[in-house]
């Protein structure tokens, strides 16, 4: 699966200078009805980014595909096709409506359909005979903010939900002990002068 590459615009649009966190929730629900909480109370929004992490991907599978399916399938997609075609060319036509014509876009697109339906099942050669729907969907949402407005966020967030603001501020501690642990741990190497042999 290839991604495509971001837009200037879109990823400044959807980065912050210096974010910080104000909360972690289990559903996206709750990351906004947390974000809607700050609005009511005139906090800068637009300062404020919702993060999905820990991604995964869902698939349901919806039933078999078999090639009575996919011609159907195909037929009638052509047939909508053909429908708007035949209305488009009668709009235009001098002579007024005609439904004869639109009734012989409408049998072509269904041909049509059903020939390129069947064309691409063929192609497939029963690698995928089912249908599914798909979605990626995140474990956790965290609520970002600019680094200057932190602090009057974790305040408004503690009066909305007081527990929910205090496992917060353990979860932060936590995280902060962890860091300083593994930084005790992993001190960094020193430097050693360039060798002027090299």
């Amino acid at each position: 699966m290839s991604s495509q590459p971001m837009r200037p615009g879109l990823r400044a649009a959807l980065s912050l200078e210096y974010p910080m966190s104000l909360g972690v929730h289990d559903s996206y629900e709750e990351a906004q009805k947390a974000v809607d909480y700050l609005s009511d109370h005139e906090f800068p929004v637009q300062d404020v980014l919702i993060v999905g992490t820990d991604l995964k991907q869902l698939e349901r599978v919806t039933g078999r595909l078999t090639q009575g399916r996919v011609i159907g399938a195909g037929a009638l997609s052509g047939m909508w096709l053909g429908l708007f075609v035949g209305i488009i060319f009668s709009v235009f036509d001098p002579t007024g409506l005609n439904i004869a014509s639109i009734i012989a876009t409408v049998l072509f697109g269904a041909v049509f359909g059903a020939i390129w339906a069947t064309v691409g099942y063929r192609l497939t050669k029963g690698q995928r005979d089912f249908t599914s729907v798909s979605q990626v969907v995140a474990a956790k949402y965290e609520v970002l903010c600019e680094h200057k407005h932190v602090q009057r966020g974790r305040e408004l967030l503690s009066e909305m939900d007081p527990m929910k603001a205090a496992q917060e501020q353990v979860r932060i501690a936590r995280e902060q002990e962890q860091a300083r642990a593994a930084a005790q741990q992993h001190p960094a190497e020193p430097r050693h002068p360039a060798d002027p042999s090299i």
